[in-house]
């Protein structure tokens, strides 16, 4: 039989990539102003060179061979239109809910949706951005998660950092930010139910952005199982909030995200979502948490570590605030404000290292850019890689200069970690909060240097520092 199997695949795969082959001549035939590109092999398209190449290489040199304003390709098993350029950014932030629609690649949508829901993927999204917008970025919230994130660092960092010489930056990251998310998000705190939850973590990330066949050993088949077993862990923890909550309905002790979520469906003139919904909402937030925020943390205290200088601006700022608080007393939205040298290092680690690649959208209807036609069904790529190493916007883009955000800043749509337009990712404010707080309570205990000065940083759906960023520790003397 297995003989038999490994004899039929090929040839089911030959037949399918033929009709796909077939059915896109068909589609497209006559259409000579499609934008310049190569679309590589049948189903696979480019998205092997891209991976091999890294996203950067390949983008500018795409760019560089076919157009610096927008190229075709195909990745993840679609027809891809890349927009380049502050330009290309402007158009496609422009026309979100016009010419495009929200798409999520057949991996993710796999991996984070209940698939009873995988066709009302749009809908879910649009629950999930009022929801979020609504509880976590209006200013009264963020004001209560400063100290819940000021205390859970202190004891992270006491707990994880403090007992010894060397660590590894971004395990302990990943873990941390995780953790938070549990606790603001969930009110998860028992380390055992966390573990469940994060263990299968590392199979949904490293196959989100994968070309989407279903065999076993596949990053996208390991991206389906992780996420299976966080969807029903998930829904098992909405299941038990709710049954808490209708016990006593009353209380107001409750004031994590998925309990104001599950109270809001008591109101049914205004029923927001039902419990698979709910544990789709809270998947992508946890998703998020576990790999940009993450991420961006990360390479915040990677070139903390690595820059002397920046570092010690850093730690004037810090120690101003620090000196300026009572004994055991916590951050406040105040001190916050004050950190605006340490936010401007944040943003150029995140010009350097972007968190996030870009994103996708689906072209609603046919439609003109640059003077080639974009065909209805087609897909968009907006990309990080297009503008933060751009000498044009940013003068020896590979220097590390917090100045750049000084004053006005750089030019519009050059600078885009967190996207743009409507769909400008909603997670922004808070993660400026969380980095932020880490650093401040980081650095006020801690010098660090790097003990792999060249350490290599790949890139999958975001940076990905091969040994983990390991740093000395120096205590501050007292």
């Amino acid at each position: 039989m297995e003989a038999y199997l490994s004899y039929l695949l090929p040839i089911v795969i030959l037949l399918a990539s033929l009709f796909l082959i077939s059915r896109a001549k068909n589609r497209y035939k006559g259409n000579s102003n499609l934008p310049p590109g190569t679309t590589g092999w049948p189903v696979v398209g480019e998205s092997v060179k891209f991976a091999l190449l890294g996203p950067e290489k390949y983008i500018n040199g795409r760019m560089d061979a076919c157009s610096p304003a927008v190229f075709q390709t195909s990745l993840l098993g679609e027809k891809m239109a890349v927009f380049c350029g502050p330009a290309g950014n402007k158009f496609l932030f422009s026309n979100e809910n016009k010419l495009l629609t929200s798409w999520l690649p057949l991996s993710m949508r796999k991996a984070l949706i209940f698939p009873s829901f995988v066709e009302n993927t749009k809908e879910s999204l649009a629950a999930l951005k009022r929801s979020f917008m609504h509880e976590i970025l209006k200013p009264e919230a963020l004001k209560h998660y400063i100290p819940v994130m000021d205390s859970m660092a202190k004891s992270h960092i006491e707990e994880k950092w403090s007992p010894n010489r060397e660590v590894k930056v971004f395990p302990l990251s990943k873990k941390y930010t995780f953790d938070l998310a549990c606790h603001l998000f969930l009110n998860v705190d028992d380390p055992e139910h966390i573990k469940r939850l994060y263990d299968p973590f590392h199979l949904v990330i490293s196959g989100l952005f994968s070309v989407p066949i279903d065999l076993p050993g596949t990053a996208y088949s390991r991206a389906i199982k992780g996420g299976k077993i966080i969807r029903n862990e998930l829904l098992s923890i909405v299941r038990q909030r709710e049954k808490e909550l209708s016990e006593n309905k009353d209380s107001t002790s409750k004031n994590d995200l998925l309990s104001r979520m599950l109270l809001a469906l008591d109101d049914e003139n205004d029923k927001l979502m039902n419990e698979m919904d709910v544990s789709n909402n809270i998947m992508g937030l946890l998703v998020a948490s576990y790999d940009t925020t993450s991420s961006s943390l990360t390479m915040v205290l990677n070139y903390l570590a690595e820059l002397p200088h920046i570092y010690e601006e850093v730690l004037r700022e810090q120690m101003e605030i620090a000196r300026s608080k009572k004994p055991g007393e916590l951050l406040t939205w105040e001190d916050i404000e004050k950190m605006k040298y340490t936010w401007n290092v944040a943003r150029e680690a995140m010009r350097l290292s972007p968190p996030a690649q870009g994103s996708f959208r689906a072209v609603a209807t046919d439609f003109t850019y640059a003077g080639f036609t974009i065909p209805k069904g087609w897909k968009t790529f907006w990309t990080v890689y297009s503008t933060h190493k751009n000498p044009k916007y940013f003068p020896e883009p590979e220097k590390f200069d917090p100045s750049r955000f000084e004053g006005s800043g750089p030019a519009p749509y050059t600078y885009v970690p967190f996207g743009g337009g409507p769909r400008m990712c909603p997670g922004r404010e808070y993660a400026r909060l969380e980095i932020l707080v880490f650093v401040h309570n980081l650095v006020t205990k801690f010098k660090m240097q790097k003990a792999i000065p060249n350490e290599k940083i790949v890139y999958h759906s975001s940076p990905f520092p091969t040994k983990g960023v390991p740093v000395c520790l120096q205590p501050h003397e007292t």
